[in-house]
């Protein structure tokens, strides 16, 4: 069993990691303050290749492998959790599913642009009462002429207020089923099309820099050829996105505790207390270990996970373990790490602070921590409803 990474992902590693550390740094705790996307940092990530990493070059990509992709997400994370939000949305649920299911045309015309950074795609899922019931999507498609006409909302959508913002895939229904279940199917709405809004959503506690909106549609006209793969299959395409998805929230969770055990680390060894650096005392170097040692198998199980993509092989259940597993690890480790930093680690000054904080979607967005054990239930065999 070989666990080296090739030369191509070290020197990938290095450079996001120099990048993150000298140009997101810099400016991370500000953008939080204020709330603010940052159309610069975000141009820049462009212009080192971190969108459209999967994607082959025939549509603009960068044409790398899952685990370099996962390296990317994992060292922005390491440094801030909104700017990472960006670029795994962006890849895994912005362009994935174009990628994976549009037809040449569509994905001619928009992925490119996609993978350039010029433009940026929404996910259109979640709904006001529609978020771990994905398929109870209230969102209706109805088939007029050569048009869909669309309406509903969804919400929680990253994104998909930017002012550069071309597109939303959003999950419709669009009949019955045989079995009176939804038919559901996924339709490309362009952000300009008559009856569309997106507003951007405020006052979150995390991701406070990465776009966050609620989408409206109110009898949007699109074309018909404007559905994305087979009519009907919209469910099963959003929820083998979500399996990419999660790898990438994995490495935002690994990173993240990275970023943790990094900060612990440095400031127990500069701190004293009753003489000597904290870290010295055993009640902290055993959190220092636990954080490090934790870190270390999240990083073994979610490589394994992208190592099994990249290789065509069943991975379902390795990145709900994945997402699941480095969520938790990086809870773990935000909470120690606050601990360690004492009073200091409440205050916004203090970058562990917003890494508390951001932490906590990690749990909730792209399938929750119960959610994510309901799927390695069903995966090792327990009939869990």
């Amino acid at each position: 069993m070989d666990y080296s990474l090739s030369t191509e992902q070290e020197i990938l590693r290095e450079s996001v990691r120099s990048f993150a550390e000298n140009e997101i740094k810099p400016v991370a705790q500000e953008l939080d303050k204020k709330e603010e996307f940052s159309y610069e940092t975000m141009q820049k990530m462009a212009e080192l290749g971190l969108f459209g990493i999967f994607v082959s070059e025939e549509y603009g990509g960068q044409a790398m492998d899952y685990v370099s992709y996962i390296i990317a997400v994992e060292e922005i994370a390491r440094i801030d959790g909104s700017h990472a939000a960006t670029v795994a949305a962006e890849n895994s649920l912005g362009i994935g599913p174009l990628y994976y299911f549009g037809n040449e045309k569509q994905k001619k015309k928009y992925l490119p642009k996609l993978c350039s950074g010029e433009a940026l795609w929404g996910f259109g899922l979640t709904e006001p009462n529609a978020g771990s019931d994905a398929a109870n999507a209230n969102t209706t498609a109805v088939l007029d002429g050569n048009e869909w006409v669309i309406n509903g909302s969804k919400i929680f959508i990253t994104n998909a207020a930017t002012d550069i913002t071309k597109g939303i895939t959003v999950l419709a229904r669009t009949g019955v089923r045989d079995d009176d279940k939804p038919e559901l199917s996924c339709i490309i709405v362009e952000t300009d099309t008559a009856g569309f809004t997106a507003r951007e959503m405020h006052d979150k506690m995390m991701w406070r820099s990465s776009n966050t909106s609620e989408l409206y549609f109110e009898d949007c006209r699109v074309p018909k050829e404007n559905l994305l793969g087979p009519r009907g299959q919209g469910f099963h395409q959003m929820m083998q996105t979500l399996d990419g998805g999660r790898l990438s929230i994995a490495a935002m969770g690994l990173g993240g505790a990275q970023g943790c055990f990094d900060m612990a680390i440095k400031y127990t060894n500069q701190r004293e207390q009753f003489g000597r650096p904290i870290a010295t005392f055993q009640v902290n170097a055993f959190k220092l270990a636990d954080m490090a040692m934790e870190i270390e198998c999240a990083r073994l199980l979610l490589y394994k996970a992208c190592w099994l993509c990249d290789n065509d092989m069943p991975f379902a259940k390795e990145a709900a373990m994945a997402k699941l597993y480095c969520s938790e690890v990086m809870y773990r480790c935000a909470n120690h790490a606050v601990q360690l930093h004492g009073g200091y680690g409440l205050m916004k000054e203090y970058d562990v602070e917003r890494f508390y904080r951001d932490q906590k979607l990690l749990e909730i967005g792209e399938g929750t921590s119960e959610v994510q054990r309901i799927v390695i239930a069903r995966h090792i065999g327990a009939k869990c409803l």
